[in-house]
């Protein structure tokens, strides 16, 4: 594996460095003031890296600081993954993306809707539209994520054990079996509820491709791309470069997960479930790799993950009638903020930056993770930025906004 490094002097990539510099100056405030233990940025512009730093400790007890080698949980992060993983599969003829769901998972074949009603006994009636696979890309699919507590429902799949995510005691097929068992909050297509809506995408991979997703992720995306650290579980050997992850206090100050010793051990060992909305472990030069592959139309280094076309179809917004998540989203929780901000097939995107109150370019598209990571990409300044950290929950501090604001005024 090939060290990531810096390419191209920030100047001659359009930056002013002194400007520039800010970037780092202001999170190493945040690290100096115990709200982040430590963060990695990685700038690209032009296909070639500008910037890279990093700050602070990637094991704060420990006194390990980060490294270029560092490896983070990226938890949502991974969606976009999993999105394009279907998306290769849709390329290949292999479903239309108006197909009903129960078409290949038929769990979801007679999905029915919240109408009132205590978590212990809800009221439910028919759904009006079988759940499509378009709706699984967009978060439009009625599904809900336990964490929201939101919504009687959220209330349901905590009961069922799916607190953060997966349940522990299931598979990934269980896993489904289990959400098409539970109402929905809304007829597939009148709303938008981040949910478990790409794990259950995931599901459908395996499920068309004949393969686990941990296979088709490796074989398909991570071996073409050189994306040799990143997966499902972190390899014994390179358990020191894992950083651990932190939670805020009240204060908003980062401090070890209660429950540190288990969490670290967990990630050393292959889920029961594979995670396609949650899962996957990366490091800064992996992602960044894949925010290449996507600026760049679906390939890189000679290996076409996608056709262009697609990633063009995936990054603009498909919420009905053109909808930001502003107005369409049902609960107040989404991996950005929602004014301005539409939503693709497996990635947000910015339609209106000035309803967005961001410097951005309209079409940049990005995603976020529950540990404060986050990237974007912005086909107009041929950009890409990677931010990498570890602390629950990822509205604690507004760290994509003020990234937005250091990286675009550094552009000159």
């Amino acid at each position: 594996m090939n060290p990531v490094q810096i390419e191209v002097e920030a100047a001659e990539a359009g930056f002013d460095p002194q400007r520039l510099a800010r970037v780092d100056r202001h999170f190493a405030r945040y690290v100096e003031d115990g709200k982040l233990p430590g963060w990695q940025l990685l700038v690209s512009r032009g296909g070639r890296i500008a910037h890279l730093s990093q700050h602070g400790m990637r094991d704060v007890a420990g006194g390990r600081p980060v490294e270029r080698d560092t490896v983070f949980r990226i938890y949502s992060m991974s969606k976009p993954i999993t999105s394009v993983a279907a998306m290769m599969l849709h390329e290949e003829g292999a479903f239309e993306l108006t197909d009903p769901v129960a078409d290949f998972l038929p769990a979801f074949a007679e999905p029915r809707v919240y109408t009132g009603g205590p978590a212990r006994a809800p009221k439910t009636r028919p759904a009006t539209e079988p759940i499509r696979i378009w709706h699984l890309l967009t978060h439009t699919a009625g599904l809900t994520y336990a964490f929201h507590h939101l919504h009687p429902v959220d209330e349901l799949y905590r009961g069922a054990g799916f607190e953060f995510g997966m349940a522990d005691h299931l598979d990934l097929a269980g896993c489904c079996d289990a959400w098409a068992g539970m109402p929905l909050l809304f007829d597939p297509g009148a709303a938008w509820n981040y949910s478990v809506a790409t794990d259950v995408l995931g599901r459908l991979v395996e499920v068309v491709s004949g393969q686990s997703l941990d296979e088709f992720f490796r074989t398909r995306i991570f071996a073409p791309l050189d994306m040799s650290d990143t997966g499902f579980a972190v390899a014994a050997d390179d358990a020191d470069r894992l950083a651990s992850l932190y939670v805020a206090d009240r204060a908003g100050r980062a401090k070890p997960h209660p429950q540190h010793e288990r969490v670290q051990a967990a990630a050393l060992a292959p889920p029961t479930a594979a995670s396609g909305g949650g899962g996957l472990y990366s490091t800064a030069r992996d992602y960044h790799r894949f925010t290449q592959m996507l600026l760049r139309g679906g390939e890189l280094d000679g290996q076409r993950i996608l056709g262009d076309r697609t990633v063009k179809y995936m990054t603009r917004n498909h919420l009905p009638g053109g909808a930001d998540l502003e107005s369409l989203a049902m609960g107040s929780f989404s991996e950005v903020a929602n004014a301005g901000k539409g939503f693709g097939l497996g990635f947000a995107v910015i339609d209106d930056p000035a309803a967005a109150k961001v410097i951005a370019s309209p079409g940049e598209f990005s995603w976020g993770g529950l540990a404060s990571t986050a990237f974007w990409v912005d086909p107009v300044e041929d950009l890409t930025v990677v931010f990498l950290t570890q602390l629950i929950p990822s509205s604690t501090h507004p760290i994509r906004s003020q990234l937005h604001q250091l990286i675009y005024q550094a552009l000159v």
